[in-house]
């Protein structure tokens, strides 16, 4: 989420992370099981038993990962200390029209590669000013997926799972929570607007952006660890943090 920025552990934070299944270095899905929110759950927890045990800690992701954040906290409101929340997508049950984007991206992968998945990702449409940086990271990202083939199966099935029910339930959520948005003409793909309707349903929650036309606070690592820094300083987080 913080692409490869050491800014948090300079800070005195001790930074977990992980890749999902079938994501960059991590293993495909065992055995019968499947890439949807419950799985994606079960590693979740699975993790933090191994690393964080009984200690405070602030739970963070990025879009999938931020619907499993989101999902974590709902089913044990009395863990996480804190939420970092980075471009949000899911409002509800995905419509056909946004399944068929992510069925092709799964097909651009399977039948293309690298250079499909791109391909698929270019045929969507991309701002002109912004061509050139998209497909760029969306190469350098995809490159890095160890089991193509997996990713692909994850592609399709993710987004017929549900994190939740509905953005409402975000409502019963008294964890401090940051909020990270991006301005639609970069990354449309994760809309400003749902990142904004998430921060006015979590209780206590910050939102915060770039400025219009700049890069995306969510692909600048180092800027984006600061803003995190800055909010697990904040009275109620780090009172939050430093809690036995």
């Amino acid at each position: 989420m913080v692409h490869g920025s050491k800014l948090l552990a300079r800070r005195g934070h001790e930074l977990i992370v992980y890749d999902a299944r079938a994501h960059g270095e991590s293993d495909p899905a065992p055995g019968e099981s499947g890439y949807g929110y419950p799985e994606l759950l079960t590693d979740l927890d699975a993790v933090l038993a191994e690393t964080v045990i009984d200690r405070p800690f602030v739970l963070g992701g990025h879009s999938m990962g931020a619907h499993t954040a989101i999902a974590y906290a709902l089913e044990h409101p009395e863990l996480a200390a804190a939420l970092v929340i980075v471009g949000p997508v899911y409002t509800g049950p995905v419509s056909e029209e946004a399944l068929a984007y992510w069925d092709g991206l799964a097909e651009g992968l399977e039948r293309g590669g690298v250079d499909g998945f791109v391909e698929r990702i270019e045929a969507a449409g991309i701002d002109p000013a912004w061509r050139e940086t998209v497909l760029r990271i969306a190469r350098e990202r995809i490159s890095r997926h160890r089991h193509p083939e997996a990713l692909a199966r994850a592609l399709r099935e993710v987004p017929r799972s549900l994190p939740f029910e509905a953005i409402s339930e975000l409502e019963t959520l008294e964890v401090p929570a940051l909020v990270i948005a991006s301005h639609d003409v970069a990354d449309p793909s994760h809309p400003y607007a749902v990142a904004e309707a998430y921060a006015e349903r979590l209780p206590d929650a910050t939102l915060l952006s770039e400025r219009e036309g700049e890069s995306p606070l969510a692909w600048q690592g180092g800027r984006l660890s600061r803003e995190i820094v800055s909010f697990c300083a904040q009275g109620k987080v780090a009172e939050r943090l430093a809690a036995e």
